[in-house]
């Protein structure tokens, strides 16, 4: 089967860290060549929570686009998503983009209407992937990150993974986070 380009958003708002790297870990089992935007930290948007921490991956993958929900709950589940007893939001993965898909393809809408948005979606986006066109809107994840009017506060925040930071120094020196606490 054909590799297929994919492109996900994490998000967790309790145990944020745990959560995370236990997102990314499962990720890596089965997806190919994962690459991952910086860590921003973030109020939370249409929730009453406490902040999120949010990424963006870019990966290849042969599975369909049925098949890697399937696996993308599964791993949501694995972390507490669907715990009857949870508060918050463990660890929240959505399919940003498959592919060129445009439309409306097993119970998803793609592109996810988030990335245009939420500045927590498209400016990770933006850094990952900045060349690359939103199937629907026509410009590039950078070209719409400049244009972005929204008044969502994010900032980046240190985070690593197996040993490399994520967050690169030059973007948290450029951006520090709020003075006010959260």
């Amino acid at each position: 089967m054909p590799l297929t380009t994919v492109f996900l958003g994490l998000g967790s708002n309790i145990e944020r860290e745990r959560h995370l790297l236990a997102g990314l870990e499962a990720l890596s089992a089965f997806l190919i060549d994962l690459r991952c935007s910086p860590v921003f930290e973030s109020q939370a948007v249409g929730i009453k929570s406490g902040p999120f921490l949010n990424l963006v991956v870019q990966a290849e993958t042969a599975l369909s686009l049925a098949e890697l929900d399937r696996w993308l709950k599964a791993i949501e589940a694995d972390n507490g998503r669907y715990a009857p007893e949870r508060k918050g939001l463990p660890l929240d993965i959505d399919v940003l983009l498959y592919g060129d898909q445009v439309g409306e393809l097993e119970g998803l809408t793609l592109p996810r209407a988030e990335i245009l948005r939420n500045a927590f979606v498209l400016w990770p986006l933006a850094l990952l992937a900045p060349a690359q066109q939103h199937p629907g809107a026509g410009q590039s994840f950078a070209e719409l990150w400049g244009a972005m009017c929204s008044e969502q506060q994010l900032w980046p925040v240190a985070f690593s993974w197996r040993g490399q930071a994520l967050t690169p120094d030059s973007l948290l020196q450029a951006y520090p986070a709020p003075l006010k606490p959260l």
